[in-house]
């Protein structure tokens, strides 16, 4: 065991050392949204029970956090500001080109009339008129290798992005359970706002103040959601009537706005405004009269009348102006005004009340009409009340007030008739005029806003602006957030009155309220709000008179504070007048007269009292002492008191309470009123509602008070949570001495807790988070909870103050309780610094926990954690650690927690998380408490309390084991319960003894390996628990600092390359290895990382549906190191190594698990160059790609082509499901960073060490990386879908089993490819996954601005080059290792091969620099070896460098120039093999030219220019051959060029393209290399077509022509002998035996070299061959194909490759069988074009091959758009039939095409060979088709004039060819006269008849059909027409004799047939066809009978006895007559 080594000290301080106070406990000011704290008015002895409740509401929070959580984290916020910090990088695909829009050219192949003889040479372009790209400094500068090296080195390293995950986008979120959400902070519950302001309030006439009260009704629930806002508009000279009744006005009862809130939005939310005006003499309705008949437009007129108005109003505003009366009201729908305003901004009342129809309005949102049904039942979505536009209402609807309709009962009676109808069912009247709303939605308090007690809210307004009123919200169902805030409020709602039996003058009634707190008048309290334009508060308000009615209804609402502390004094006193509105003569006093009284205490059995009551009512005078009891117990007095009624209940009212500190629940109140009599200051007995508890029993009564507690009702429990919860803890802490006797509550509270826990969790109501812990617990652990002080509790008793903050937490003040804000939210989440080393193990703990930590960390005192602030007045004085007489908080709850049982065990533990943060926030608060003293970190908690805490860890670990195996269902809860556990132990880490802790977490998971449960489920559980633990912002301290000495160089060694590896000796080099793999001592060196890693390698090992452990397992570590990369304190290079060194055996794990990893990641693009232009459809498949080429040739694994990649896993023999792709680019990223930040030395002794296989594997994983990083351009995500993407990589892949399947030529590498089996199996189910696309973010692409798509791809573009440039620095530190290594060759060809694979991707002109730098480097240090041992390597090569030679960006462009000149220097000078260089070349541009197409030859021209530039200014090789051999190069590559821009030409017309294609092939009939490269260029482009029988068909030409060459070569027998074996599969083919010796001989260097000119070339294209036909349907040619190849599989000896073959002919034969005729092949055209504008094509006719249903119109309408593009719509016209074309007859000026429909052609004695289907479709060259005419020129007439042309085409080759048009060599005719095309059509009616009648499944309505046209009466030149015509009379002439009589005989089978399908059809027929039957029946037998006649007369001549004529020729007896017809008709 070490010391720490003085390196690491020093790194330990740049970790930011152990921090002093790590641990911060803290209270944070509660933010008011009043300028005050809402409390009880001063001066009062409080009730205790108040005292608790006021003090809960405004102490501080108290939060525990830790100093360096979330530091990792908080950087990863900072990602937004990243792209302005990196550079842009340019991708070529990213580049716009500018010639996007190419003309159509005209069609011509006069330029090209015949290029068989041309010569390589030729050129018609002039390269030296360019001017040269700018050349590449230095290019032959170094001298030696090394400082070659060292200079790239340098370049590499410039401008790199220090962290690669910030570059990465972050990984999914659904894994990150180490992010433990932070309770929102409490607030008070506020729902929607909505602010209303009431800008008028018109009527005709203005002549008294109105006043209006505004309030919420929710219809649906019936219920009024809102109290009452008072307001008025009156003028001042209006509010001068009123004067004397108001003594003075406050500032707040002007408001004219008030905020609403609707916590429960439904569509039926009516804001009602009611109008009342002061009582004046007359009934409702003559009140209102002059406001209905008199109109404002007549003010004029009506001038006295007004006049004489306002004088009365004047009048009875003076005497009656404290008095009301109802006058009218109004309504809108507020829901519906909200939601139309979600569209449109201004809303007018036009039809009544419905508040917003108007024409305005464009409903094209979701709102559905409103008296449509669904309207009814309108959801709740469409009231989002927070997101309307501010809205304007005008409600022209007002209705007057009925005197016996007031009750609030009544008003929701009207609602609902206007909801339903607009208008109430009875017709209440209505008053002119109009009130006018503003409404809009509050999100920001507004200025000079007062809550609901009339507080100032904040922000305060400066000056003195009308106020606005928040209106209480009385939700319309429960709502469940805990109190916050001091509210007391009472509302008393008088409802109504019953006089009826009374025979008194009382008719105008009003009543008189106060709260009183005695009986004397004086004691009248100021506790009334009041309403507009008046007093804030009043001591009395008066309810409003209806006229003459005796028994009233009322519908005031009165609101009063109530006195925080209440007596059995106070009550409520109502006193009832009658009013005298009209003043009689002898009368001057007063108006009132008293009727009586009654009264309500407010307080009973020390309960509020609220609900319904009916009171009597006291006559005269009240009695003495009243208020004591309520009117209906009143004792008897003396003298009697009098009763109205005889003492019965005839006032009715109802009283609420709105009360953060009544409970208003039975449960509630008793617990807490017993919980005050423990504190002390009780008296006993104990009077608890209507029992009295004697001390002895107050044990008992609280015990059963704290069990009923979790049976009171949820509403008031969670109100009073925060409370209730206090209390019971401090019950668990406190013990109690009641009666003398020590009582211990604290088993029975804990039990209360957890049932409360449980109800609480088990809630439908209440919400949780993702982690399910229920959100109002959370909240209180984390804001509210602090440790129960039971000493100050009791000393408190008598002090009424509210103790001040304790002093033990530091306080922050208001100021910073924002910033306290932000460090919450990044807290709780991680980071990684250290923790302090643990102590010495003086304990005799477990050996184990030493071998943990390997390592003696001293402990000092003075590092400990400390508070913020000292401790100044802690109670115990005396400086002991522990004070002996407490009980401490956290060893009390653990007890409990380990000795409870039962229920409350189960719940305990299943809601464990709840406790084991209450244990974490008491054990915090303890420490900060020790910490004062220096307490050592062994000592802060007793042994007996590690000794609970261990049981309790380890039986929760049990819990979760037992859910796994009992109750599968309730995975998700041991999940849960497993996270709360790794949380704990996370939090414990920073508390507690580290040794212990880990002891802890070594239990867990031995005790979790145990378990009989599935193995996915346990490691899925153990990983979330140690990613949670790994997230612990010390982890990397824990992990780091206690690795032995041996674990990493102790210096940085000087560069490898400049020692022997002799000298490393072997133990050292093992030593090297190690620290790449997964070892024990690695495991106990660094505890956390070594389990991580276990369980991470156990889940790449298993299969588990659908990767979820491995998922888990990947994100985990990803998440983890990308914590370490983004933390600030491990920004130096020196710490970054040394963190990677944590993580060396990750890259083995990596290496391992290669196999399972998925490439289809990056396959985003199309390929190279591709710019997505219209060409790149994602279906381009090409037919052969360059990797598969490769492993044709027996390469490895193949650079090129991204899914081949899949052949390079070399499989150990286990399969396992694929890794999906997101999750491989997480692994590949983990291994990407070690890469990037270990050591670089230690890298290269790795390489140099490690065994080739492993080798391999390294650099096969490094191709993965590249292709998996691989920027997926700007544009990839609007322009694909992934499905498509998918599609074409399932075909690619496909494709490519179909040649990867285990090579003949170099047997013993292709054992390597085997890989490619396992992949395909697996791949297919992967394949439609969601999560294989690229990163999620180009998923949801649909809604992102353009700005944030430039800012991700910028992101990924900086990721892309990272990621290659890390592999490429990997890649340079293995070459530069390879002069030590043994096997260089290899090595080098390794490394190669990964170059160019990441050449094949899109890369940025960055890497792309390096890239080739590198590539350069190779050359000049290896070049030999590459150009001897890996030809193929060095043609891929050629091939990509020339690519990028055509690139549109200079900077790419001048790199792969001077490269390209390098290797063709070096070819020339060193490797002296410059031909073969020569002949790659010219190969590699040709497969360019032909593939790409948008190839752009400008670029390439001006490359090749610079080339020359660099022969001719190379000074050392000016005396030599180079110049002048780089010079016919290039030359040669001109003219290819030329090609290119022909084909551009005719990009657009894909038959010209192929025929030009053709030509070019044909050309190099000399240069099979080049003819060959031809092909397959044609091959791709019809596979792009979807042409894949000439796709084939042109791979079968290829594979002819290397059998030709083969041939040559070797006489084997199992060889084909050249293209004559091909003839069976296609006649064509032997066009290819051109290939001869005089012209070739196959040795000469560079000439059939390339790896197709191979045994196992020629069965990679026939393979693929067949494939394509198999595509195509042609399933019979599959098996020809298949007879050539199998003969050399067997001389292969390759069973394997044997068995797939026949598999797949199996699967071709069964094709057959099952798609035999269902299959179409193809439509064929005959087109012919005149007029010489189409140059050489003038008069040519050709036969075009169309896919299998193509209608006429289709081919017509493709070509005419086509050429009249080319020509002009007016210079081109389409023939429209088929008769020969007469030249004179055209416009010389013009183009003319005619397209027929032809038919293949078969002479009868072919028909004995075609007997199939396919036979019919394949090899033919003969096509007719027929045209109608008659000898007067029209080409139809009448039967007996109608003849017909038939005419027989023969085309030059045979279809299917290598292109789809073929040209026409001969065309023959023949005639057929009249009765002959009648016997034609009799035979075609005939056929079909038998058909139909004979199918396996007859088709009724087909026959039905056909009979109809041969029987039905009136068929036009039907069947009995022809007859009449044809055989009516026997022929003059004897010529026509056989025509008569074969006319006769197919009569006579017409007839029957007809008669067979008559019958048939009686059996097909149902019920209601049978008259149908009939008249079918009827018809056929007419003409039978009419046809008899002629049917049976015989020409007696043609029965003689004949003498046969002798048939030389084989041509059918038929042609024979028709011939004689002709002859003798002409």
């Amino acid at each position: 065991m070490s010391q720490l080594r003085s390196g690491d000290s020093a790194l330990m301080q740049e970790l930011g050392d152990f921090p002093d106070d790590d641990l911060k406990v803290e209270q944070v000011e509660k933010e008011c949204r009043t300028v005050r704290h809402s409390v009880p008015e001063d001066g009062l002895e409080l009730d205790p029970h108040v005292r608790d409740c006021v003090k809960s509401y405004i102490q501080p929070w108290l939060l525990v956090s830790r100093r360096c959580q979330g530091d990792g984290w908080s950087a990863y916020s900072e990602r937004d500001g990243l792209h302005k910090l990196l550079r842009k990088q340019t991708f070529e695909s990213d580049v716009e080109p500018d010639n996007q829009e190419k003309p159509v050219k005209s069609p011509t192949l006069a330029g090209l009339s015949n290029d068989s003889n041309r010569t390589l040479t030729s050129s018609d372009f002039n390269l030296r008129c360019l001017t040269p790209d700018q050349r590449v400094e230095g290019l032959l500068a170094f001298s030696n290798h090394e400082e070659l090296d060292r200079f790239n080195q340098e370049a590499r390293q410039g401008n790199r992005h220090p962290e690669l995950f910030a570059l990465y986008p972050p990984a999914d979120e659904e894994d990150a359970v180490e992010i433990r959400p932070i309770p929102d902070c409490p607030k008070e519950h506020t729902g929607d706002r909505i602010l209303i302001r009431c800008q008028a309030i018109k009527f005709e006439v203005d002549i008294e103040p109105i006043f209006a009260t505004m309030a919420l009704y929710d219809l649906k629930e019936k219920k009024k959601i809102s109290e009452n806002f008072y307001f008025d508009l009156n003028s001042e000279q209006l509010k001068n009537f009123l004067k004397p009744h108001t003594p003075h006005v406050d500032q707040s009862t002007l408001a004219r706005s008030a905020i609403f809130s609707i916590t429960y939005p439904s569509p039926d939310i009516y804001l009602v405004i009611k109008i009342e005006k002061v009582l004046q003499q007359g009934e409702i309705g003559d009140c209102a009269d002059p406001y209905m008949t008199l109109r404002e437009c007549d003010s004029a007129k009506n001038k006295d009348k007004l006049e004489k108005l306002r004088g009365q109003a004047e009048t009875f505003c003076q005497r009656l102006g404290r008095y009301r009366m109802p006058f009218a009201w109004a309504t809108v729908n507020i829901m519906e005004v909200i939601s139309t305003a979600t569209l449109d901004r201004d809303v007018t009342d036009s039809d009544s009340l419905k508040g917003g129809k108007s024409s305005s309005i464009d409903r094209k949102v979701l709102l559905p009409r409103r008296n449509s049904e669904r309207y009814n039942t309108i959801d709740d979505q469409f009231c989002n009340v927070s997101a309307f536009k501010p809205a304007t209402i005008t409600i022209s609807t007002i209705f007057k007030q009925e005197g016996d309709r007031l009750s609030d009962e009544d008003l929701l009676k009207f609602l609902s008739e206007i909801k339903k109808t607009s208008t109430p069912q009875r017709r209440v009247k209505t008053i002119s005029g109009s009130i006018k709303l503003d409404m809009s939605p509050v999100h920001d308090t507004p200025l000079a806003c007062l809550s609901t007690e009339l507080i100032p809210l904040i922000p305060v307004a400066e000056k003195n602006i009308r106020p606005i009123k928040e209106v209480l919200e009385f939700s319309s169902s429960e709502v469940y957030v805990p109190h916050n805030i001091y509210r007391n409020l009472l509302y008393v709602y008088p409802q109504r009155l019953n006089f009826v039996n009374r025979l008194t003058s009382a008719r105008n009634i009003t009543i008189k309220m106060q709260f009183m707190s005695g009986e004397d008048a004086t004691c009248s309290l100021p506790v009334i709000f009041g309403k507009s334009s008046g007093p804030e508060f009043l001591q009395e308000v008066y309810t409003p008179v209806t006229y003459h009615n005796k028994s009233p209804d009322f519908y005031e609402e009165v609101k009063l504070a109530l006195p925080a502390r209440l007596t059995e004094r106070h009550h409520l006193l109502f006193t009832f007048y009658h009013i005298s509105c009209q003043q009689k003569q002898n009368q001057s006093g007063s108006c009132e007269t008293l009727i009586g009284y009654s009264w309500l205490p407010i307080v009973n059995n020390d309960r509020l009292q609220t609900g319904q009551f009916c009171l009597p009512i006291v006559l005269e005078r009240l009695p003495v002492n009243y208020s004591l009891h309520t009117p209906e117990k009143l004792p008897a007095q003396t003298p009697p008191v009098k009763w109205m009624e005889g003492h019965k209940g005839i006032f009715n009212l109802e009283v609420q309470a709105v009360s953060s500190v009544h409970t208003q629940d039975n449960h509630l109140e008793r617990f807490f009123t017993l919980c005050h009599a423990l504190e002390g200051g009780a008296t006993f007995p104990l009077r608890v509602r209507e029992e009295k508890i004697p001390e002895n029993k107050l044990e008992h009564e609280l015990k059963l008070s704290i069990v009923s507690l979790s049976s009171s009702s949820l509403e008031p429990l969670v109100l009073f949570l925060h409370l209730v919860l206090d209390k019971l803890f401090t019950l668990i802490m406190q013990p109690m001495v009641i009666a003398g006797q020590t009582a211990n509550l604290a088993q029975i509270a804990f039990e209360s807790v957890v049932s409360i826990v449980n109800g609480l969790h088990n809630s439908q109501e209440l919400i949780r988070d993702q982690q399910g812990r229920n959100s109002l617990l959370a909240t209180y652990l984390y804001w509210v909870f602090r440790l129960p002080d039971p000493s100050r509790d009791i000393q408190n008793t008598d002090s009424g103050s509210i103790p001040s903050a304790e002093s033990r937490y530091s306080t922050m003040g208001r100021a910073t309780a924002a910033t306290v804000g932000s460090m919450l939210l990044q807290s709780r989440l991680r980071s990684s610094s250290n923790p302090d080393i643990p102590a010495p193990h003086t304990s005799a703990e477990d050996a184990e926990v030493k071998n943990i930590l390997s390592a003696k960390g001293h402990n000092n005192p003075g590092s400990r954690m400390s508070t913020i602030v000292d401790l100044n007045n802690h109670q115990n004085s005396s400086g002991s650690t522990r004070p002996s007489n407490r009980k401490q908080f956290h060893e009390e709850l653990a007890l409990q927690m380990v000795v409870s049982t039962g229920v409350c065990r189960e719940n305990a533990y299943k809601y464990a998380w709840f406790f084991f943060e209450l244990l974490v926030k008491s054990m915090a608060q303890h420490v900060s408490h020790l910490d004062k003293h220096n307490v050592p970190r062994r000592s802060r908690f007793s042994d007996r309390f590690k000794d609970d805490i261990t049981t309790i860890v380890s039986v929760v670990t049990a819990e979760i084991g037992t859910i796994l195996v009992k109750q599968q269902k309730e995975v998700d809860q041991a999940e849960k319960v497993n996270i709360s556990l790794a949380f704990f132990l996370y939090d414990l880490l920073s508390l507690m003894d580290r040794g212990f802790v880990f002891q802890l977490v070594k239990n867990y998971c031995n005790q979790m390996s145990a378990k009989s449960v599935s193995m996915p489920t346990l490691i899925s559980m153990r990983l979330e628990f140690l990613r949670i633990l790994c997230s612990h912002e010390h982890y990397l301290s824990l992990s780091l600092f206690f690795s032995s000495p041996a674990s990493a160089p102790a210096s940085p060694c000087p560069s490898i390359s400049s020692q022997s590896s002799s000298s490393c000796s072997y133990q050292e080099q093992q030593r090297i290895l190690g620290l790449f793999e997964l070892s024990q001592e690695f495991k106990q060196q660094h505890y956390l990382t070594g389990l991580l890693l276990t369980e991470l390698s156990a889940a790449l090992d298993m299969e588990s549906e659908g990767g979820k452990v491995q998922r888990k397992a990947i994100n985990a570590i990803c998440s983890l190191l990308c914590s370490h990369d983004l933390d600030n304190r491990c920004s130096k290079p020196e710490v970054r190594a040394k963190m990677a060194a944590l993580y060396l055996s990750l890259v083995g794990i990596i290496i391992d698990s290669t196999n399972y990893l998925d490439f289809t990641v990056s396959d985003t693009r199309g390929g190279k160059n591709k710019t997505g232009g219209p060409e790149d459809d994602l279906e381009n498949v090409p037919p052969i790609n360059q990797s598969v080429a490769m492993a044709i040739a027996g390469n490895p694994f193949n650079t090129l082509g991204r899914n081949a990649l899949v052949s390079m896993a070399s499989m150990q023999g286990k399969s396992v499901a694929t890794l999906a792709a997101d999750t491989s680019r997480h692994l590949l990223a983990c291994f990407l960073w070690v890469m990037k930040n270990a050591d670089r030395s230690l890298i290269q002794r790795w390489t140099i060490d490690m065994p080739l296989s492993q080798l391999n594997k390294l650099l096969e994983l490094l191709t993965i990386c590249v292709s998996c990083f691989e920027y997926g351009g700007k544009q990839s995500g609007d322009k694909v879908s992934t499905q498509a993407l998918q599609k074409s990589q399932q075909a690619k892949l496909q494709l490519e089993e179909a040649l990867l399947r285990g090579m003949g030529a170099r047997g013993e590498m292709m054992k390597r490819v085997g890989g490619i089996d396992r992949t395909m199996g697996h791949r297919e189910n992967l394949r439609w996954r969601k999560d294989l696309t690229q990163w999620r973010q180009t998923n949801d692409r649909q809604d992102k601005t353009k700005a944030e798509l430039d800012q991700e791809a910028l992101i990924s573009g900086n990721l892309a080059t990272e990621s290659n440039l890390i592999v490429l620095d990997l890649l340079e530190t293995i070459v530069q290792a390879v002069p030590l290594a043994e096997c260089k060759d290899s090595v080098v060809g390794g490394v190669l091969k990964v170059l160019l694979h990441s050449l094949t991707c899109n890369q940025s002109t960055t890497f792309l620099s390096h890239t080739f730098s590198t590539l350069r480097a190779l050359v000049v240090k290896f070049g030999d070896l590459m150009f001897e041992e890996e030809a193929e390597q060095c043609a891929d090569l050629c091939q990509k460098v020339l690519q990028y030679c055509s690139s549109p960006v200079d900077e790419n462009r001048s790199q792969a120039c001077a490269t390209l000149y390098l290797i063709m220097r070096y070819s020339y000078s060193n490797a002296s093999n410059f031909s073969r260089v020569k002949m790659q070349v010219t190969m590699s541009l040709a497969s360019l030219v032909g593939k790409s197409s948008d190839f752009q030859e400008e670029y390439l021209r001006r490359s090749l220019r610079t080339i020359l530039a660099y022969a001719e200014e190379d000074t050392e090789m000016q005396n030599t051959q180079l110049p002048s051999q780089v010079d016919e190069l290039l030359r040669n590559l001109n003219s290819i060029l030329s090609d290119t821009v022909k084909m551009r030409e005719f990009q657009e017309d894909p038959e010209m393209l192929m025929d030009l294609m053709y030509r070019i092939a044909k050309g190099y009939q000399t240069s099979p290399d080049l003819r060959l490269t031809w092909l397959q260029n044609m091959a791709e482009k019809h596979n792009n077509r979807k042409c894949y029988t000439e796709s084939a068909m042109c791979l079968v030409h290829a594979a002819a022509l290397v059998a030709e060459y083969l041939s040559m070569l070797e006489d084997h027998k199992y060889l084909p002998v050249g293209s004559v074996t091909f003839q069976n599969i296609s006649t064509n083919v032997l066009e290819e035996s051109a290939v001869s010796d005089d012209i070739l001989s196959p040795d000469e260097d560079g000439v059939c070299s390339g790896r197709y000119f191979t045994e196992s070339g020629l069965v990679g294209l026939l393979e693929q061959a067949a494939e394509l036909f198999s595509n195509g349907c042609l399933f019979e040619a599959v098996n020809e194909v298949y007879k050539i190849i199998l003969p050399v599989l067997e001389a292969h000896r390759d069973f394997r490759k044997l068995a797939s073959t026949h598999d797949k002919l199996q699967r071709a034969f069964d094709n057959i069988i099952q798609k035999g005729h269902k299959r179409m092949f193809g439509t064929y055209f005959r087109v012919g074009f005149y007029g010489a504008k189409f140059g050489d094509l003038d008069e040519r006719e050709f036969i075009y091959k169309e896919p299998g249903i193509t209608h006429l119109p289709e081919i017509s309408h493709r070509l005419e758009n086509f050429y009249s593009q080319c020509f002009g719509e007016d210079a081109f016209l389409m023939i429209k039939d088929s008769t020969p074309v007469d030249r004179k007859q055209l416009n010389p000026s013009k183009a003319y095409i005619q397209i027929t429909y032809v038919e293949p052609f078969f002479d009868d004695y072919e028909m004995k060979d075609r007997l199939t289907n396919f036979e019919k479709n394949f090899n033919l060259r003969r096509f007719m088709y027929t045209t109608p005419f008659t000898k007067s020129g029209r080409p139809r007439g009448e039967l007996y004039e109608q003849y017909k042309r038939k005419t027989i085409l023969t085309t030059m080759h045979a279809f299917p060819y290598i292109k789809t048009r073929i040209n026409v060599i001969q065309k023959e005719e023949f005639d057929l006269t009249p009765i002959e095309v009648a016997i034609e059509d009799m035979q075609k009616k005939t056929r079909e008849l038998a058909v139909a009648t004979h199918r396996e499944r007859p088709d009724a309505k087909m026959l039905q059909m056909l009979l109809q046209g041969s029987v039905g009466a009136t068929v036009n030149q039907g069947p009995l027409e022809v007859a009449q015509v044809f055989l009516n009379e026997i022929p003059a002439d004897p010529k026509l004799f056989r025509h008569h009589n074969k006319l006769r005989l197919c009569f006579k089978e017409f007839i029957m047939r007809c008669g067979e399908a008559v019958e048939k059809n009686k059996n097909l027929i149902a019920l209601d066809q049978k008259e149908y039957q009939q008249e079918l029946k009827k018809n056929y037998n007419r003409l039978r009978e009419n046809l008899r006649p002629m049917l049976e007369r015989k020409i007696p001549e043609l029965y003689k006895p004949i003498i046969r004529p002798r048939l030389e020729n084989r041509d059918s007896f038929k042609r024979l007559s028709f011939r004689r017809a002709q002859e003798e008709n002409s």
